[in-house]
């Protein structure tokens, strides 16, 4: 059946090309070679690689947009400029406690560098899943590994996270956070040594209990950092956000693409450093990318900056780490310090190289004074005496070269004026008339 299909659409061919031209004959070659195709499951599968018919012009390719081979750097990771830091550290070795939804620890760019952490909601099983996501975009700009084609990459690459989820995975409305489960979070992390503790979402109470669970972090020297929440307003202020609150923990709020607080962001003297947190290009839970907002992103951005400084200064204390980042950071438009974007954006190359120390200078050791002896003593009182022979001597010899100078140009000169002072004339005095003469006229004849 398959032959003599092929057979009539030859001869269709054939007739077609002197009658109505080489794009009609296409046109009745394609009818047999579509039922061809479809008859024959062989050729089914051979269709996308068959070649042109000969002798015949190939089909116009149709007019589509061709996909691009090149992605551009997500602007944040631009900014950032992380990777100059990669020929430095990685970050290896440091481990990351990321307090939020859970992380998708099935993303291929996460492979290997999630753990299984800790379930803080239930009180028990890991958090390497996601439902809500929020979790997996953090970990992303965290530890997110480069490939191929991907411009995507995480800060510290060399990293791991360790999940701690504090937030429910049911319900999609306003996220909040439990005091007690946050704090029970805290405490298990602290309880694993991670290397940096983040608390992706805050809660908004002073709660005793967020307060002894950072106590302990501070404690062991785990250094803190905490997302100064989403509900900041320009016009009325937004609540205090814990456990970015407390003096002891480093507050992060998020920037836009033009450098400018995100409006979202949390503002207040609790911010201490940001970091882009408006669509940030990051990884999706059981997807490819997503675009996010939010301070939680920021703060992953400064977590895992901590950790490069930490694998790569292991011996910093926790004060000196916090110096570091702060003193580091690029400043921002608003000033130094300022409310809105603190003392600027996290400088994650910049800390590891602008190496900071709030350490006093080593003064030079003291010098022992040298006790001349006898004979040195006696030497130098002699050296002394010449000194001052020689000084004596000279300025006599001067004094006398003077004298004979002197004389040998007053003499001759005395003895041609024969030893006597010679005066000058004076001036002679002519009487003045008491009355003037008569004029003289000029054409009178007696003054011809």
């Amino acid at each position: 059946m398959t032959r003599q299909w092929r057979r009539l659409a030859s001869i269709g061919v054939a007739l077609s090309l002197p009658v109505l031209g080489a794009p009609a004959a296409l046109a009745v070659l394609s009818v047999p070679t579509v039922l061809a195709v479809v008859g024959t499951p062989a050729a089914a599968q051979a269709a996308p690689g068959l070649p042109a018919a000969p002798g015949l012009p190939a089909a116009p390719a149709e007019n589509c947009t061709q996909p691009g081979t090149e992605q551009a750097t997500p602007w944040a990771q631009r900014l950032l400029g992380a990777e100059r830091a990669w020929s430095l550290t990685r970050g290896g070795g440091s481990r990351i406690a990321l307090l939020d939804s859970g992380v998708d620890a099935s993303r291929p760019q996460l492979a290997g560098h999630v753990e299984a952490g800790f379930d803080a909601v239930d009180g028990t099983g890991g958090a390497d899943s996601d439902c809500l996501g929020t979790g997996t975009a953090v970990a992303g700009v965290m530890v997110a590994q480069p490939v191929q084609n991907n411009p995507l990459a995480g800060v510290a690459p060399g990293a791991r996270v360790v999940p701690v989820r504090v937030i429910a995975t049911q319900g999609f409305g306003q996220v909040t956070v439990d005091p007690g489960t946050l704090a029970a979070g805290i405490d298990w992390a602290v309880s694993q040594k991670v290397t940096v503790i983040c608390v992706a979402e805050p809660v908004y109470t002073d709660d005793a209990r967020v307060r002894a669970a950072v106590g302990h972090a501070v404690d062991a020297g785990i250094p803190v950092v905490a997302a100064v929440g989403d509900r900041g307003d320009s016009n009325s202020g937004n609540p205090r956000p814990f456990p970015a609150g407390y003096p002891s923990v480093i507050g992060v709020g998020a920037i836009d693409v033009n450098g400018v607080r995100w409006q979202g962001s949390g503002h207040g003297t609790f911010v201490d450093l940001v970091a882009p947190g408006a669509a940030v290009l990051t990884l999706a839970r059981a997807g490819a990318a997503t675009a996010a907002n939010g301070t939680g992103v920021a703060a992953g951005f400064v977590a895992a900056s901590a950790a490069l400084v930490r694998a790569h200064s292991p011996g910093l204390s926790l004060g000196q780490l916090g110096a570091q980042l702060d003193a580091t950071a690029v400043p921002a438009a608003a000033g130094p310090h300022s409310q809105d974007l603190g003392s600027g954006v996290v400088n994650p190359y910049g800390a590891l190289t602008d190496l900071a120390s709030d350490a006093s200078p080593v003064p030079l050791p003291g010098l022992e004074r040298h006790q001349p002896s006898e004979a040195e003593l006696r030497k130098a009182n002699a050296w002394s005496r010449s000194r001052t022979l020689a000084t004596t001597l000279a300025l006599v010899a001067a004094g006398l070269v003077v004298a004979v100078l002197v004389a040998a140009v007053a003499i001759p000169r005395g003895r041609r004026r024969r030893w006597r002072a010679i005066l000058p004339a004076p001036i002679p005095r002519r009487p003045e008339p008491e009355e003037p003469g008569p004029p003289l006229l000029l054409f009178d004849d007696q003054g011809r």
